[in-house]
């Protein structure tokens, strides 16, 4: 078989395009299916046995964990599916998986997905280039839905094509005699020739043709099957380099639960084997050898990753910490899901009211990182580290709108409950910071854009302008401490919100001095019109933003005194 330089190009740029339909993909959920498909994958996923049965479905449906498990790294990279949900999902992708060796044991077929993925473009077009905003984004996510499917069967067919050309793993016939041995070398074998051809099936189909020919036996067979299943593993972290820390978690938990079972039936491997042999011979009455042996590996597989998932499933939140410790948060990763109350609500008002109070306090907390972001931008000159620093602040802004949606949908579903007269004000008092939390956001994008518009269009600073918007942004900065201060204290009393009022109007009387200012050293063409312009955006956003600040300081105080 001859594999050249070109060939070898081809895969890459295979690899390229299954990377770039990833994160198109990614990107078009996270713009469009948000809400509505976090819905549904949330009741399909209440639990871990649902969100099990959940991964067989969609992966005996669309015939291929790999693209079950893409998927699900996907959801989890746009916030749509949280870690513990995901590792439910991938548990049933593996049996899923099981259907697709009955089906080439029996009928040597596999549905290829990939041959949609022209004809879907043809109906993604127009709604890529609709004036629609959710249109479009569902025609970026049908484009990334098909450049990943093509990607995947790119890898497939520019692999080395070992299926066809099973003679060249002849050799192998050296290396079965030597006990347990052999089966950790097949294992490993498996393992590789998986993560080369990027489907587990070519695998399987490889393994079966190798036993019909009578290279290795069934221990053997079923080695190569186990090493398959840590092999498929490599489809989900590749898709996972260009996801979140949680995505890069969901694709570790991937490989942690097939190694993990992989484990356990090596220590088992000869009672379990001579289980599923026995199964086939005398429960299923197959006595042809041929025929056995295939049906002997399907059937090795299906109870392999059933008797998996059933052990495995009952130490998914061991499986969730182990992931987070070898992957760590990064300061710059924010997760797209509400820490305190992401569950359901708790058995009493009270307590619920709690938690969201603890999630508005960090949601507050999230808006004044945004703001020492936008203080960083200012002075950027660096065009890599200005871009990151924006798309962070644009994250951020998605994020901000996202939480005040959830928060106050849960304060809703919590005022709908019986409650107290006092509990009843503390939640509309609690919305009101919500809105008021997200409207800083919404200032500090702003800023940011402002900010960039002066970068593309070369409008540069004097040192005086810089000053005042030094000292602007100093006087804002002491407001949101401030505010952060009085929501983490316990106690307060009325006379202790005058110390907002005062930077409140410090910041107000600055504006107008600077307004004011800005007129007269226009008229001394010290800087042009439009830099005055972006200079007096930006201080009138700022003004903007003490006055949310307040607003949220009077929300609180009101609602603890």
């Amino acid at each position: 078989m001859d594999y050249s330089f070109f060939d070898l190009l081809r895969l890459l740029g295979s690899l390229a395009l299954f990377l770039y339909g990833m994160k198109i993909m990614s990107e078009g959920l996270q713009k469009f299916a948000g809400d509505r498909l976090r819905k549904i994958l949330t009741a399909m996923t209440t639990n871990r046995v649902t969100g099990m049965l959940t991964g067989v479905l969609i992966t005996a449906l669309i015939q291929s964990s790999s693209a079950t498990t893409v998927m699900v790294v996907s959801f989890v990279n746009a916030g749509l599916l949280t870690l513990t949900q995901s590792i439910g999902v991938i548990m049933g992708a593996n049996i899923g998986t099981t259907v697709t060796a009955w089906i080439i044991s029996t009928l040597g077929f596999k549905i290829d997905i990939s041959a949609f993925a022209l004809p879907l473009l043809a109906f993604a077009i127009p709604l890529f280039f609709s004036n629609k905003s959710s249109r479009k984004s569902i025609g970026e996510f049908i484009f990334g839905f098909s450049f990943l499917f093509m990607g995947l069967e790119g890898l497939k067919n520019n692999a080395p094509d070992l299926s066809a050309n099973p003679d060249m793993l002849a050799f192998v016939q050296n290396y079965t005699d030597m006990g347990f041995f052999s089966i950790l070398l097949f294992l490993f074998v498996g393992a590789i020739l998986t993560m080369i051809v990027q489907a587990s099936a070519a695998t399987m189909a490889i393994t079966l043709i190798m036993c019909a020919n009578g290279w290795i036996d069934y221990h053997l067979g079923v080695a190569l099957v186990l090493g398959e299943n840590i092999g498929t593993t490599i489809t989900a972290n590749f898709a996972a380099l260009t996801g979140n820390t949680q995505a890069r978690r969901a694709a570790l938990a991937h490989l942690m639960f097939n190694v993990f079972g992989v484990i356990w039936v090596l220590v088992l491997f000869y009672p379990f084997t001579a289980a599923v042999s026995w199964f086939v011979t005398s429960i299923m009455k197959i006595t042809d050898p041929s025929v056995a042996i295939s049906f002997k590996l399907a059937a090795f597989h299906t109870a392999f990753n059933i008797s998996n998932t059933c052990i495995m499933i009952w130490f998914v939140n061991l499986i969730e910490k182990t992931v987070c410790a070898i992957i760590t948060s990064k300061q710059d990763d924010e997760e797209y899901r509400l820490r305190y109350i992401s569950g359901g609500m708790l058995s009493t008002a009270e307590l619920s009211i709690l938690q969201a109070q603890k999630e508005i306090v960090l949601f507050a907390e999230r808006t004044t990182r945004m703001f020492n972001m936008v203080k960083n931008l200012l002075y950027e000159k660096n065009d890599d580290i200005f871009s990151k620093t924006y798309s962070r602040i644009e994250k951020y802004e998605n994020i901000s709108d996202r939480m005040e949606v959830e928060i106050a949908n849960y304060l809703t579903q919590v005022s709908e409950g019986r409650l107290s007269s006092e509990s009843k004000e503390e939640i509309r008092i609690m919305l009101r910071a919500v809105s008021e939390i997200e409207s800083i956001a919404d200032s500090c994008n702003n800023l940011a854009r402002s900010i960039k518009r002066r970068n593309e269009f070369k409008s540069e600073f004097t040192d005086g302008q810089n000053a005042h918007m030094d000292h602007m942004f100093e006087l804002v900065t002491k407001a949101l401490s401030r505010m952060n201060e009085v929501m983490h204290k316990p106690n307060m009393e009325k006379s202790d919100i005058n110390i907002s009022y005062n930077i409140e109007n410090e910041i107000n009387n600055y504006r107008n001095q600077l307004k004011a200012r800005n007129i007269e050293d226009i008229n001394n063409k010290l800087y042009q019109y439009q830099d005055g312009v972006y200079y007096m955006d930006m201080v009138s956003e700022s003004e903007k933003l003490g006055d949310y600040i307040i607003n949220v300081v009077q929300a609180f105080i009101e609602k603890k005194i």
